[in-house]
């Protein structure tokens, strides 16, 4: 299946179709496949595939949403893929591990099986369902915010923070409101349990970040180069709005051993802009 996937990407990828890709992603890995056709005029990136490592969970008889993850080099990079199935199967997630991480331990039983674990397990210090609004409330209050200590700091949490306080006093000087606010989405949520009895969670989060010229007369709001592909104009007079995509993985230690939960993966991209 996994070399049907990367076959059948790679050749609708090439002629430039969006509309079969799709029919290969769900999620958030569709917005982002979207945003990555049209930012290029349909000549997506096309990647190059390493032999992968499978991580199949047993589910019970009659699982209504079975999946499974790979982890794989993707033009050199480890990236760990999630596959989940409804009427087929489809690519549902992509995260590709940061510099300096390793790939993770993976639990598996003595028939070779992963374990997943549901959306409120408590045998982790954060329950799968939890990741995803802690990292967000992190990502924008940063160090002093009521999840400090639950995550670890780091370039995708609360750096993030002080990027977005730096902006918002950047903006203000010259004569615009702005903020950005990362927020949970409908998205699935993949755990597997690892080695060390903790776990390794994919989630996804929304970041929609706002840009109001106070006066609408003189001051123009600048149009980033990254999303111009959205919208033709440079500048704009009286609001911007950005709406980004961002997928993470997550080493998350188990509650016997409570330590900061660690952000080990990443990829994300701007999937729509709008202004006027």
């Amino acid at each position: 299946m996994f070399a049907e996937f990367i076959a059948t990407d790679d050749l609708l990828r090439a002629g430039g179709d969006l509309r079969l890709s799709l029919e290969l992603t769900r999620d958030a890995e569709a917005l982002l496949t979207t945003a990555a056709f049209e930012s290029t005029g349909n000549r997506p990136p096309r990647f190059r595939w390493g032999r992968p490592t499978l991580y199949v969970p047993r589910f019970p008889p009659g699982e209504r949403a079975p999946w499974f993850s790979a982890l794989v080099t993707r033009d050199g990079h480890l990236t760990m893929l999630t596959f989940a199935k409804a009427a087929d199967w489809r690519l549902s997630a992509a995260t590709t591990l940061l510099a300096g991480e390793k790939a993770p331990q993976v639990a598996l039983d003595t028939d070779g099986y992963a374990t997943a674990l549901g959306p409120q397990d408590k045998s982790v210090t954060i329950s799968p369902h939890y990741m995803g609004p802690l990292h967000a409330t992190v990502a924008e209050a940063g160090a002093n915010g009521v999840a400090a200590g639950l995550i670890a700091p780091g370039p995708y949490t609360t750096d993030i923070a002080e990027e977005i306080a730096q902006e918002r006093g950047q903006a203000k000087l010259a004569g615009f409101s702005y903020d950005s606010i990362f927020s949970g989405n409908d998205n699935p949520v993949y755990a597997l349990r690892t080695r060390d009895g903790g776990a390794l969670i994919q989630y996804s989060l929304s970041r929609t970040t706002t840009t109001t010229s106070r006066t609408a007369e003189k001051d123009f709001i600048p149009v980033p180069e990254s999303a111009r592909w959205a919208i033709e104009e440079s500048v704009l007079r009286r609001s911007l709005k950005l709406f980004e995509t961002h997928q993470y993985a997550a080493a998350v230690p188990p509650a016997a051993a409570p330590a900061a939960a660690r952000v080990i993966a990443h990829s994300g991209a701007l999937t729509r802009a709008t202004g006027e």
